[in-house]
């Protein structure tokens, strides 16, 4: 449960399952109006509460690493910070670092250098860049100071949760988005479960911008199956749904 004694809503106190012995244990975690948009003015920023900030950051206190896409990073940056000396405290007494992990997938390399990620080495990064990618293009991430692993152009997604899993030692690891990534581990069976807070926003607008996407239509035998864990309102009207992922209906 996710319940504290007050009522309040508590990520803090969520439970996970040990991860399977080939990967790490892998949660998404997104915002989506109700009208199913997951962007406002290029970034999920106008979307959630500051609860829904506050749980963002909850949930990422039982991760070791936090992940996103490269077009996520070039929108929002990727830092992974807990930005709360409370739940750094909880980290720690728990046996683990200050701060998540930070890591970021790329194919073409295009990480603003401005960004905390390059910036603040409070916390460890690293960055998965695509085989596919120029040779300049990781000379010039290598010398910016964050550890970059060269992941396999068909098969990115998978080969960054091994290296996370065996070489950085992550047993969970959190995805934050963007939509093309949360649907090539999804589609790929990498995922175990789905967090998505329902804004009571309605964004307009004539660009889909779903929480997950991969290439082609929908399919009835690509659909898949999700089991509701938790479902839980707060006065700012937001939903907070827990899930998790089944495999694939065909």
């Amino acid at each position: 449960m996710a319940q504290s004694q007050r009522g309040e809503i508590d990520y803090t106190r969520l439970s996970f399952p040990d991860p399977p012995a080939d990967r790490p244990y892998v949660a998404i975690n997104m915002v989506m109006s109700a009208d199913g948009r997951t962007v406002v003015d290029g970034t999920e920023r106008g979307l959630g509460s500051a609860l829904d900030q506050r749980l963002m950051r909850e949930l990422r206190v039982h991760f070791d690493a936090v992940m996103n896409g490269g077009a996520t990073f070039r929108a929002s940056g990727t830092s992974a910070r807990l930005n709360h000396a409370e739940l750094e405290q909880w980290r720690v007494e728990r046996g683990m670092t200050p701060s998540p992990i930070a890591a970021v997938l790329t194919r073409s390399g295009d990480l603003p250098p401005e960004r905390r990620f390059f910036t603040d080495h409070s916390f460890y990064a690293v960055i998965y860049l695509s085989s596919s990618a120029p040779v300049q293009v990781r000379q010039e991430l290598d010398s910016r100071g964050r550890p970059v692993v060269v992941v396999p152009e068909r098969d990115a997604a998978a080969a960054a949760l091994t290296h996370l899993r065996k070489g950085l030692v992550a047993r969970r690891v959190l995805v934050e988005g963007g939509a093309t990534l949360n649907g090539e581990l999804i589609r790929r069976g990498l995922v175990d479960e789905f967090f998505l807070t329902l804004a009571p926003r309605i964004t307009g607008g004539d660009r889909a911008h779903p929480a997950v996407q991969w290439p082609g239509d929908p399919t009835a035998a690509g659909i898949r199956q999700l089991t509701l864990v938790h479902a839980m309102t707060a006065q700012t009207g937001e939903l907070f749904l827990r899930y998790r992922v089944g495999p694939a209906a065909g």
